[in-house]
C-alpha cells in the first residue's frame, strides 16, 4: 500500500486538491470546492483511522465557520458547534486563520486561531469548540491592535512532546507561550524589532509573520516578523536574527510572510522588496534557503526564470511534506502553485491558474488501492 500526497489549496474562492504519488512528478486537480468562499486555512486529519479535510471559511454575507468533509471535498458539512465569543466579549468572528492538531498523545484535539485574535480548542476530532479565554482576556488585550491583515491569530504551535506547552502567534501583537494548555499566557518578543502601535505595554506590539518550529528540539523557534527573520533557542524567552545573506542583498529587505522548516532541518523563506512594495524585485521569484546548522540565506535561483513574477506569497501559503526526499509547495497571489523535490533548486508548475492562493498545506494519505 502506497501513499498519496494531496496539496491542499485556499484561496479567495474556495479549495482546490492536488494529487499525485510519492514520486511527485505528474499531479491532478480537483475543485474548486467550497466556490465563493474565502478558505485561509485547511487541515487534512488522517487520526482515528478517517480521512478528515477541515477547512476555516468565510463569507462577506455568512460570517466565519469550520467545515468538515470525509470524502477529500466532495460533500461538506457545517461544524454547528464551532469556535464563537460571548456577546458579552464585545469580540467579532471573521475569520478561521489556523487549524492544526494536537499532540500526538492528543490524537482527538484541533486547534483554531481567529480573527479577533483568540485560540479555540476541539477535544471530540472538531464537533465542539472551546474558547481558551485566558488568552482574550490577557492584561494587555485592551492594546491589541490589528495589522494590515487585520487582527489574526495566524500561528498555532503544539510541543509535540509537552502538549501543555503551547505558542500562538498574533499580528500586530506578538508571540505568547502558555505552559498550562492554554489557561494562563506569557508574552515571548525579548529580542524582536516592535512596531510603534501607540499602546501602552512594552511586551507586545510586534508584528509576526509567522512562525516555525524546529523538527528534532522543541525549544528552537523560527520566525518571520515585520522588521526581520529570527530565531530562539529558549522556547520563545529571548529571540535573535539570523539575517545573514539577507540583509542588503540584491538590495533585499529581509520582509517576507512564509517561514516552513523541512524534518531535515532546511529553512525556507521567500523574500520580497520591501515591506512598502511587498512583491518580488525585478520580478524574480526567489526561494532562499538555509539548513540549521548553515550560517547565511542562499537563493535558490528563479522558480520562473522565463517570466517576470511580480507577485506575493502569503503568510501560509507554503508548506513541506514528510516524505523522503521531502517536498516544499508553495502558491502566489497570482494563483500559481509550484513543488519543489530537490530541496528546492529546482520547480514544477503544477497544472492551472487558481485564484489568489491564501493557504497551501500537504496532507500524506495511505493509498487503499
Amino acid at each position: 500500500m502506497g501513499k498519496q500526497v494531496k496539496v491542499l489549496v485556499g484561496t479567495n474562492k474556495g479549495i482546490f486538491i492536488y494529487s499525485s504519488n510519492e514520486e511527485r512528478s505528474n499531479w491532478s486537480m480537483t475543485g474548486p470546492f467550497l466556490n465563493g468562499w474565502e478558505v485561509y486555512s485547511v487541515l487534512g486529519d488522517s487520526r482515528n483511522g478517517k480521512n478528515a479535510l477541515f477547512a476555516g471559511t468565510s463569507h462577506a454575507a455568512y460570517g466565519a465557520s469550520i467545515r468538515v468533509s470525509y470524502d477529500f471535498g466532495e460533500t461538506w458539512t457545517q461544524i454547528e458547534d464551532g469556535p464563537r465569543y460571548s456577546e458579552e466579549s464585545g469580540f467579532s468572528l471573521n475569520r478561521i486563520w489556523q487549524l492544526v492538531q494536537g499532540a500526538p498523545s492528543e490524537p482527538e484535539t484541533l486547534y483554531s486561531g481567529v480573527e479577533e485574535a483568540g485560540l479555540f480548542v476541539s477535544r471530540d476530532q472538531g464537533q465542539t469548540w472551546k474558547e481558551l479565554s485566558g488568552l482574550t482576556s490577557h492584561p494587555t488585550r485592551p492594546g491589541w491592535h490589528p495589522g494590515a491583515g487585520g487582527l489574526c491569530l495566524h500561528t498555532v504551535i503544539v510541543d509535540p512532546n509537552r502538549p501543555q506547552r503551547i505558542w500562538v502567534a498574533m499580528s500586530s501583537v506578538g508571540v505568547f507561550r502558555s505552559l498550562d494548555g492554554g489557561e494562563t499566557w506569557h508574552a515571548c518578543n525579548v529580542g524582536l524589532a516592535r512596531v510603534p502601535t501607540g499602546q501602552p505595554y512594552d511586551e507586545i506590539g510586534y508584528c509576526i509573520h509567522k512562525m516555525a518550529q524546529d523538527p528534532d528540539n522543541p525549544d528552537v523557534l523560527y520566525m518571520q516578523e515585520h522588521c526581520g527573520v529570527f530565531m530562539s533557542k529558549d522556547g520563545g524567552d529571548n529571540w535573535f536574527p539570523i539575517e545573514e545573506g539577507l540583509t542588503l542583498k540584491e538590495g533585499m529587505e529581509p520582509f517576507g510572510f512564509p517561514f516552513v522548516v523541512s524534518k531535515t532541518g532546511d529553512l525556507f523563506i521567500i523574500p520580497l522588496e520591501s515591506s512598502e512594495k511587498r512583491s518580488m524585485k525585478d520580478g524574480r521569484l526567489l526561494v532562499y534557503r538555509r539548513h540549521r546548522d548553515e550560517t547565511e540565506w542562499q537563493p535558490l535561483g528563479d522558480v520562473v526564470p522565463e517570466e517576470p513574477q511580480h507577485v506575493s506569497v502569503l503568510r501560509d501559503a507554503m508548506d513541506v511534506d514528510s516524505l523522503k526526499p521531502y517536498g516544499v509547495y508553495f502558491g502566489t497571489t497570482s494563483g500559481e502553485v509550484f513543488c519543489s523535490t530537490d530541496r528546492g533548486v529546482k520547480w514544477q508548475r503544477l497544472p492551472g491558474r487558481l485564484s489568489r492562493v491564501l493557504c497551501v498545506k500537504t496532507w500524506i494519505v495511505e493509498d487503499e488501492a
